[in-house]
């Protein structure tokens, strides 16, 4: 038995037996072997001598500790979910798990339990009186890959402009899963968390993203084509004694309603609404009403955002709620509504409703499944839609978001720059930069957000195109240039498994080889991390994916508890 620990434990075997000795002459009827152990090692530790005819004849007394891991870390933290506790000590559950709870607790079971000591306790048996029953797996949408490239693009951003919070969504365009959504607030002392889900809960002024509502109704509504040409007139406009203002100092001259989209001009787009809708703003708020902005989505989670769309003849409603409404002001929608009318677009018209699981699981046995939700099967014509998708596209190509051009793969989309928290009259300005748009855009497989909010104006920059752009392009060239094409996946695949047929296979064996190191590199971390313990190694993960490199090399002779360190990529 004292060997046997010794190779689990790491300590000599004589500490072990002077140790077990020393209990007994002292007449202690328990004796603390080891905390901490892994469900591997627990199992290991059940098959040792004495310890294997069971609690009653071999003494073995096993208490089950169980913790919430993040095997991917503080990324999707907040989406994933977790428990957390108020000053008062009540739970509260979000994310995920808040959402699903009913689904992942599961039910307690009962054991005869026996009091040793003060505050101490021991099972009587190791049979239960009642057997526990475990919770079902929630199978998110969220591709692991695809989220550590959102969070990191994201976070690089948000350091470099020292902004307040961020937020970014990648959907999948045809399912509307969710696959990478990140969410981070920056601290008192510089870093960022997520504490807050602001895609789904923080409703706000959109800016110019918003612009992409006015095009669908002048277009669908027959009010005006592409073609017509607005005067700009010096880039400042007056209604109502309040002055709309481009960004550019002089505006952009005389320019069809298509260039004044592109260029983000105020405006042209406030002008080209005010002046078809302005006898009937009912109908264009009827537009607004029909890609469903003016309600919630109805997500699972907590605290989704209400969105606020001003209705005529209510309160809210003025004589320069329409011309505002035309660049994204007096609206407050949230960043995963705006995503969801851009998905919509890139959807041939089809507006999905975001997903964030795909289904619940008891084992390999399906519980429930989520199909997409159609919200809306046609948003506008296809004659509107193609127009549309053209004017997006040259926004990357020639407008506002020209700095996110590439050669390699094509995107489409609308920059957004929000003055936020003007109200306050403190004489500082504060911006929310956004981009939102779809790739590639000639058959769009993602759609994504990206909106970072109050960056430091002394940087000098706080356009969507320069603050928010730079993320998306990030995320979109990732995925294109690091991710191999499904053939060649499959080649890949066919070939690994002509090598090994399995995972069991190769585990089967390397077993024969006890204590030589084996290669995990290409393995995921899940199972290289299985595989090594049950050598007997402790294994320390530094990254997300699969095994790039091993600290221990293959093939070397290793001894039990030494540390291996993984580096995934």
């Amino acid at each position: 038995l004292a060997d046997s620990l010794s190779g689990l434990l790491g300590k000599p075997s004589s500490y072990f037996q002077t140790e077990l000795r020393r209990a007994r002459a002292n007449k202690n009827r328990y004796y603390l072997l080891a905390r901490k152990l892994s469900y591997t090692q627990y199992m290991k530790m059940k098959s040792f001598p004495l310890f294997n005819l069971g609690a009653y004849k071999g003494g073995m007394i096993t208490e089950q500790k169980t913790v919430r891991e993040h095997p991917i870390g503080k990324i999707a933290e907040r989406t994933i979910g977790y428990e957390r506790q108020d000053e008062g000590g009540k739970e509260t559950r979000v994310g995920i798990e808040g959402a699903f709870g009913a689904y992942l607790n599961g039910k307690d079971g009962q054991r005869l339990m026996q009091k040793i000591a003060k505050n101490q306790w021991k099972p009587i048996s190791d049979n239960n009186e009642i057997e526990p029953r475990d919770g079902y797996d929630i199978i998110s949408t969220i591709d692991v890959y695809i989220q550590d490239i959102a969070h990191h693009a994201l976070l690089k951003q948000l350091e470099l402009y020292e902004a307040d919070h961020g937020c970014v969504v990648v959907m999948e365009t045809n399912t509307g899963e969710i696959k990478a959504i990140s969410n981070l607030g920056r601290t008192s002392d510089g870093s960022y968390y997520e504490t807050i889900n602001y895609a789904v809960a923080e409703s706000h002024e959109p800016g110019s993203t918003f612009k992409l509502v006015d095009l669908i109704a002048l277009l669908d509504d027959r009010k005006v084509d592409t073609s017509k040409v607005y005067d700009s007139k010096g880039g400042d406009i007056t209604y109502y004694n309040r002055h709309v203002r481009d960004s550019k100092r002089g505006g952009y001259g005389k320019v069809t309603l298509a260039k004044g989209f592109e260029v983000s001009s105020n405006t042209v787009m406030v002008q080209a609404v005010y002046d078809n809708y302005k006898d009937n703003p009912r109908q264009f708020v009827n537009r607004i009403n029909n890609l469903g902005l003016d309600r919630p989505l109805g997500l699972p989670f907590k605290g989704e955002g209400r969105p606020f769309i001003p209705q005529p003849g209510e309160k809210g409603w003025s004589g320069v709620a329409l011309p505002w409404m035309a660049f994204g002001y007096g609206v407050s929608i949230t960043p995963l509504q705006t995503l969801t009318l851009y998905n919509a677009v890139a959807n041939n018209g089809e507006m999905v409703k975001p997903q964030f699981v795909k289904e619940i699981k008891e084992w390999n046995k399906t519980i429930k499944k989520y199909d997409k939700q159609v919200l809306n099967p046609k948003i506008c014509s296809d004659e509107t839609l193609k127009k549309v998708h053209a004017i997006l596209e040259n926004v990357v190509k020639r407008g506002t978001g020209s700095k996110l051009y590439s050669k390699d793969f094509s995107m489409a989309g609308k920059t957004g720059t929000a003055q936020v928290d003007y109200h306050k009259g403190d004489g500082q300005m504060y911006y929310a930069s956004s981009f939102a748009g779809y790739f590639p855009a000639d058959k769009p497989k993602y759609s994504c957000i990206v909106v970072v909010h109050k960056p430091n104006t002394s940087k000098g920059l706080y356009y969507g195109a320069d603050v928010a752009g730079p993320v998306f392009k990030r995320i979109a060239q990732k995925i294109f240039t690091d991710v191999p094409s499904t053939n060649e996946v499959k080649k890949l695949n066919r070939k690994i498994l002509n090598q090994e047929q399995s995972y069991a296979a190769y585990y089967d064996k390397v077993q024969k080889k006890d204590n030589i190191v084996p290669n995990v590199k290409g393995m995921t971390g899940m199972d290289a991390v299985a595989l090594l313990e049950n050598f007997g190694l402790k294994v320390k993960i530094k990254g997300i994916g699969k095994v790039k490199q091993q600290s221990i090399l293959p093939g070397q002779v290793f001894t039990k508890n030494q540390v291996i360190t993984l580096e995934l990529s």
